[in-house]
C-alpha cells in the first residue's frame, strides 16, 4: 500500500522488452539506499517487486498486465519516473490509501496556469469515469490529488508548486497519458450494489426467539420485549 504523496523521482536507465514482459532499471535518489530485493516501490503509480539492488540502481520486473494498463511500457532511457516506497504502518496518511494496482490510463486535454498551481484537465474512458466524484481521491502518476469537478468523462485536478517541484507532473503536456488508480473505495460499493452479483445463499434460520430470550432471563417483568 501506498499513500500517494511521491517520495522523489528517478531516471530510467534501462528497460528491455521480453517477449510481453519487461526489465526495468531506474537510478534513484540516495535516500531510496534502504530499498532490497522484494520490496514494493510505486512507479509513475505502478506497483513493482524491486528484483536486484546495485548501489542506487534498482532492476524491476514488469508484467504483461502492467504494461498493457499502464503507460510504463512507452519509457524510454532517461525519462524521470515518480517514485514512493510501500506505506509503514506507522507512518502518516499524508494522501489517501493507493494500492499501486492502476486502472488504466487517462489523456491530458488541457493545462492552465492559475497563479502560481496548474489546472489539469484529464480524460478516460467511461468505465473509469464513472467511479469519480467532484472532491474524491484520485492517483494520476502516482501522484494523490483531489478532484476539482468531473465533466463527461474528465476531471481536472489542481497541481500546487510543491507537487510541481517534486513530482514528474510539471513535464508532461496536452496529449501525454498518465496513469490512473481511482478511489478503490467506489469499486467496492459498486460490487456490493451490482444487480448482477451472485446470489447470497439462503443463511441457516435464527434460533433466537421470544422465547428463547426469556428462558435466559432476557426481559423485565413489565412485558416489554
Amino acid at each position: 500500500m501506498f499513500t500517494g504523496i511521491v517520495e522523489g523521482t528517478g531516471e530510467v536507465r534501462d528497460i528491455r522488452k521480453t517477449g510481453q514482459e519487461a526489465t526495468c532499471t531506474i537510478r534513484t535518489p540516495g535516500f531510496f539506499s534502504d530499498c532490497h530485493s522484494g520490496d514494493s516501490l510505486a512507479v509513475d503509480g505502478v506497483c513493482l517487486t524491486i528484483t536486484s539492488v546495485k548501489g542506487n540502481l534498482l532492476t524491476l520486473d514488469i508484467s504483461a498486465e502492467t504494461l498493457a494498463r499502464s503507460t510504463l511500457g512507452t519509457h524510454r532511457q532517461g525519462a524521470m519516473v515518480n517514485l514512493e516506497r510501500a506505506l509503514r504502518l506507522s507512518d502518516r496518511l499524508g494522501g489517501h490509501l493507493v494500492s499501486g494496482h492502476v486502472d488504466g490510463t487517462g489523456i491530458i486535454e488541457r493545462l492552465e496556469r492559475y497563479q502560481e498551481s496548474w489546472i489539469i484537465r484529464i480524460g478516460v474512458d467511461q468505465n473509469l469515469s464513472r467511479y469519480l466524484i467532484e472532491k474524491g481521491s484520485i492517483a494520476v502518476d502516482g501522484i494523490s490529488l483531489t478532484i476539482n469537478k468531473c465533466e463527461g468523462k474528465s476531471f481536472e485536478i489542481t497541481i500546487i508548486p510543491q507537487t510541481a517541484r517534486v513530482t514528474t507532473i510539471s513535464n508532461k503536456r496536452q496529449g501525454d497519458r498518465v496513469n490512473i488508480e481511482v478511489d478503490m473505495i467506489s469499486k467496492y460499493v459498486e460490487k456490493f450494489l451490482s444487480r448482477d452479483r451472485p446470489t447470497v445463499p439462503r443463511q441457516t434460520p435464527s434460533r433466537i426467539d421470544r422465547d428463547m430470550l426469556l428462558r435466559y432471563g432476557f426481559g423485565g417483568g413489565n412485558g416489554d420485549l
